[in-house]
């Protein structure tokens, strides 16, 4: 029988997940957990027993992970978002002309808009809420800024498909793309049926605004 060294049965071994990586999973899947909750409560009535009582989880475990509610709903969103600025990156990287580029985005957008309302209503609630919480401008602000680069990502992929120039800086480019997403958000829960195509109209209406040839 074959004798095993030390080195190659370490080799073998499966590696270890640090004490750090395990706390990491774990605040993951209570971040996912509590978002249907979060999403449907907004931030003023979640409470960490209310977000407790619809998940699998202790109240005593999510305090274990998280020190308060700012601390949890600031992990959740900025979690959220951070996939969501990474959501159009596919379209920027394989589109080919400026239409198909628009096209791509678009769908895009108003999928999320229809498949993920509640998520982006908290996340416009978190962010009003941090003018008067000054725990939670430090994470908006960061999120706020992975939004923005997203955003001219696409501005300046679009300026390259069709030989222009944006016509903004990304601060205002994502100032006005994101008004326009945020009224889609407010006005999908009174009209689902028509506030998806509106977006799209007045995206086509501003886009080819910030490039110039």
């Amino acid at each position: 029988m074959a004798v095993t060294s030390a080195s190659a049965a370490e080799e073998e071994r499966p590696a270890r997940v640090s004490g750090i990586d395990k706390i990491e999973r774990r605040r993951v899947a209570l971040a996912e957990s509590a978002l249907k909750t979060l999403g449907e409560l907004g931030y003023a009535r979640t409470s960490l027993r209310e977000i407790a009582n619809n998940s699998e989880f202790t109240h005593g475990v999510v305090h274990y992970y998280f020190r308060d509610k700012i601390d949890l709903i600031s992990y959740c969103v900025r979690y959220y978002k951070t996939k969501c600025a990474r959501r159009y990156d596919e379209v920027v990287e394989t589109a080919t002309s400026g239409e198909e580029l628009v096209t791509g985005f678009l769908a895009k957008m108003t999928q999320t808009l229809v498949d993920e309302t509640p998520m982006h209503k908290l996340w416009y609630d978190l962010r009003a809420q941090s003018m008067f919480e000054e725990q939670l401008r430090p994470d908006v602000e960061a999120i706020d800024k992975l939004l923005e680069e997203m955003i001219w990502r696409i501005l300046g992929r679009y300026a390259e498909l069709t030989a222009s120039t944006p016509t903004v800086d990304a601060p205002t480019a994502y100032a006005l793309v994101d008004g326009l997403f945020e009224q889609a958000v407010v006005g999908y829960a009174a009209n689902p049926d028509k506030t998806p195509d509106l977006l799209t109209d007045r995206l086509l209406q501003v886009l080819p605004k910030l490039v110039a040839p």
